[in-house]
């Protein structure tokens, strides 16, 4: 059956006192958005409709930098969850099958419990997402018999009796596209707030003769975001599952609680990770390579049998083949390291593309920038760069070339030549101790005037 996901991204989060729209905040290293859009991608939607509203321009480009085919629609008024969804549904006209609601400031819903709701969808034509709450405060009530889901109870509209019941309501449904249409319609707002709320729809779907179901998720993935404290609360959430699901999968980690995860990190079975590690967007380590300690990596991909750091930086670009040694304070970004490559330490390759089996020395930089663009380095297979290279781009060095220790290379080097490019030493005898006793003497002088 075909399947749309509508995503609620329009609040505006003034409890986040924030200027950037609440959704936009991050929970490993990705907007909340994402965590919500990535759910729903496991149910592989035929469409993604997202609701903007507050900061529409930043949302809109977030969601659209995740999925370059969702359609973005505008909530120009907040007037309730029904009229948000109500805004996504002119882009779901003639769609035939069910509808998810999602909400972009509640990242932890499990895709596992997305598809326990669409197999619910069998039995009744509305399905909610429903919780036990340890302390149920003013989140609606379900009241339900079994899976059977009879009404939804506000908090202020509910009594004393029902204020007891610990079945919460996530705010999470899905319904047939066209029936949800039909129900939106009839939602009126006539509460206290004005607003039009999308929990009316089980009343009104009971009332037209539907059935109406509840399925239920742990309390924890239902969090919704709306303080900082809540958002450092879910940060910390999303890192213990990561650093589970990593353990659970075969990776070593060997201070867990000092790894920080991204949302889209990949980490291959046998890999070890040592501590203090930060993985930023777009990282992919293969099974059995090492990430030492003091580690930051960022869009890069490691290959198996690679070693890198400790006190190593990767950055987007960076790609290391198999068996790579990247050392101690030694920077990678937009490079491409071939086989068996070691970088000791101290070095800046940025820009570069390096052979099989080349050695970088020391110190070595990649002079990438001229104050306006960028330049590529190339150094071939087995080359040895000697110490403190400074390899001024755009510039190739060949297979089997060697560059002597200290030098500035301007120009390309053939493959298997030795390159020097460095000043002739000059040695004045004695010129080092009259020179020093000639600035001591003035020092001496200041001192007793």
């Amino acid at each position: 059956m075909a399947l749309a996901l509508i995503v609620l991204a329009a609040g505006q989060g003034s409890r986040m006192n924030s200027d950037l729209p609440k959704v936009l905040h991050k929970v490993g290293a990705a907007p909340l958005l994402h965590h919500a859009m990535r759910a729903g991608q496991s149910l592989a939607p035929d469409r993604v409709v997202v609701v903007t509203g507050h900061g529409a321009d930043l949302v809109s480009t977030a969601a659209l930098a995740f999925d370059p085919d969702a359609t973005i629609t505008l909530q120009t008024e907040q007037k309730g969850t029904a009229h948000a969804v109500q805004t996504a549904l002119p882009a779901l006209d003639g769609f035939q099958g069910d509808a998810f609601v999602l909400y972009g400031d509640t990242p932890f819903i499990r895709p596992e419990t997305l598809e326990l709701m669409a197999a619910a969808r069998a039995r009744h034509a509305v399905v909610v997402l429903g919780f036990h709450a340890a302390d149920p405060g003013r989140y609606g009530r379900l009241i339900a018999s079994g899976e059977t889901l009879e009404r939804i109870v506000e908090f202020k509209d509910a009594t004393e009796a029902e204020r007891a019941i610990t079945l919460c309501n996530s705010g999470v449904l899905c319904a047939d596209a066209a029936t949800l249409a039909t129900l939106i319609a009839k939602v009126g707002n006539a509460n206290a707030s004005g607003e039009f709320y999308l929990t009316d729809i089980i009343a009104l779907a009971r009332a037209a003769g539907h059935s109406a179901g509840v399925v239920l998720c742990d309390e924890a993935e239902t969090l919704g975001i709306n303080t900082r404290a809540e958002l450092a609360a879910a940060e910390a959430a999303f890192q213990a599952r990561a650093r589970a699901e990593a353990l659970e999968n075969g990776v070593t980690l060997t201070a867990p609680d000092t790894v920080f995860f991204a949302l889209d990190t990949f980490v291959g079975r046998d890999a070890i990770i040592g501590p203090n590690v930060i993985f930023g967007p777009g990282v992919t380590i293969e099974s059995g390579a090492e990430i030492k300690g003091f580690c930051h990596l960022e869009g890069c991909h490691v290959s198996r049998g690679s070693d890198i750091g400790p006190f190593a930086r990767l950055r987007p670009g960076a790609e290391l083949a198999e068996d790579v040694h990247v050392g101690n304070f030694v920077e990678i970004k937009n490079a491409v390291l071939g086989e068996g490559v070691k970088v000791g330490h101290l070095t800046y390759l940025g820009d570069a593309d390096v052979g099989d089996f080349t050695n970088i020395g020391a110190g070595t930089v990649t002079c990438n920038y001229d104050g306006v663009m960028k330049h590529r380095t190339t150094i071939g297979k087995r080359a040895f760069i000697g110490s403190d290279t400074m390899l001024v781009a755009p510039v190739s060095v060949g297979d089997d070339a060697l560059t002597g220790s200290g030098s500035t290379i301007t120009e390309d080097v053939p493959a298997g030549a030795l390159a020097i490019g460095r000043a002739k030493q000059v040695n004045k005898p004695g010129l080092a101790l009259r020179l020093m006793e000639r600035l001591r003497a003035i020092k001496a002088a200041k001192k007793g005037s």
